[in-house]
């Protein structure tokens, strides 16, 4: 269920976010240019806002064009730090190091999701992934390679643990689906101001949290820093910090974060593929009040689509209106 256009956002190949994913082509010079431009963030938030991201490109576009009603609006997205998805075709490295080189000369974090394993998305709109295990080895190495000691957030694999559990990926895979986690955890790990946080899909979809545990066990998560939920989806803070509280006890104590990009009206019934009428959902902090809980992420990217579905483009492709209605639908 989770998922570029040419930004630093996007960093140069990132896309997506839901349960999906995809990525382009970009030029290195582009993203080294791009990562040299300082960004306005909070001084207060760990996180690094990219200063090239497609929101803050769209408010160019509209000024110039006079919209600068919707230009401001926009401004609520482009201002918050949002995580980049290296786009799983070529190698990440030189998105990754653009990203790292611009957060390290503000000290903040970077957020990245690694969404590329194989057999990905069950065929849905973000199908694809590594083509083996050892393809998938490699572009995991070479993601983890470019982080270095920088300080760095990663996202693992979104759905993929998730669908072990709802059975929509086949279970000739799920061994080594769970390997293939376990060792990009011990890989990205050996960063030292690495953090990582496996997914664990959300609360409308494996309704039973215990259902996740022996999985998320199996695939490494007593390695990983906790795990994540609600990536791309749009349960409200309270279900899924709830939800987070009981499978946290499930795995002793483990910590977790949440996606709260577009949880601001929470759900619409029946709808998980860009439904109509959500809005953007607590910013970016680590400020939660809550022992467990890490931080508040926005891990999708808002205002990228979730695929075609309700009129959207392509997931992982901007779509400004769709973003100018999370922005409007924002109480903040």
């Amino acid at each position: 269920m989770p998922r570029l256009s040419h930004t630093l956002a996007v960093l140069a190949t990132l896309a997506l976010a839901a349960g999906c994913s995809f990525a382009s082509d970009v030029e290195e010079a582009s993203v080294a240019g791009a990562a040299s431009r300082k960004s306005d963030t909070d001084p207060a938030s760990p996180f690094w806002v990219d200063p090239n991201s497609s929101a803050a490109q769209q408010i160019q576009l509209w000024q110039r064009e006079g919209r600068t009603r919707d230009a401001a609006q926009l401004q609520k997205i482009a201002d918050q730090p949002a995580a980049l998805w290296p786009a799983g075709e070529i190698d990440p490295g030189p998105a990754v190091r653009a990203a790292i080189g611009s957060a390290a000369a503000e000290d903040r974090t970077a957020l990245f999701v690694a969404y590329n394993i194989p057999h990905r998305d069950c065929g849905q709109h973000s199908a694809g992934g590594a083509a083996d295990a050892d393809t998938y080895r490699r572009w995991i190495g070479r993601f983890a390679d470019a982080l270095g000691d920088a300080k760095a957030l990663v996202v693992l694999e979104p759905d993929a643990v998730a669908h072990i559990v709802d059975g929509c990926t086949p279970g000739e895979y799920h061994a080594e689906r769970e390997q293939l986690l376990g060792e990009a955890i011990d890989r990205l790990k050996r960063q030292p101001n690495t953090k990582v946080y496996l997914d664990a899909g959300n609360p409308s979809w494996i309704r039973e949290p215990k259902k996740l545990v022996e999985p998320l066990r199996r695939a490494g998560v007593a390695k990983a820093d906790g795990f994540s939920l609600n990536v791309s989806n749009f349960q409200t803070d309270t279900v899924t910090k709830e939800y987070g509280r009981r499978l946290s006890r499930d795995l002793d104590g483990k910590h977790f974060v949440i996606d709260s990009s577009r949880n601001g009206n929470g759900p619409l019934p029946g709808v998980w593929c860009n439904p109509p009428g959500r809005a953007l959902g607590t910013a970016p902090t680590t400020s939660t009040g809550e022992t467990a809980l890490d931080a508040y992420l926005w891990v999708k990217r808002p205002g990228e689509s979730d695929g075609t579905c309700e009129g959207g483009p392509d997931a992982g492709q901007w779509w400004p209106e769709y973003a100018l209605g999370l922005a409007d639908n924002s109480r903040n």
